[in-house]
């Protein structure tokens, strides 16, 4: 698992459980429907960053340095 899934995840449990001790309201959608907007949302986000990195790793032989150069390809 990752790190920063594990912590996330640890980090949420967290803040519901001190929520829930002291009565503060759970800064979370309290409806089904809401809890899977911002899981959606949460996705669509992470998918959007993954694709974009992709794209630009592919192109990045083809973007100049500092001065705007392009790179010679490898032969």
């Amino acid at each position: 698992m990752n790190w920063r899934l594990a912590a996330a995840v640890a980090l949420g449990l967290a803040i519901g459980f001190a929520c829930g001790v002291t009565g503060i309201p759970v800064p979370a959608p309290p409806v089904l429907a809401g809890a899977l907007l911002v899981l959606g949302m949460t996705l669509g986000y992470q998918g959007a960053d993954a694709w974009l990195a992709r794209r630009a790793a592919r192109h990045r032989a083809h973007c100049g340095g500092p001065t705007g150069e392009r790179r010679r390809a490898a032969p």
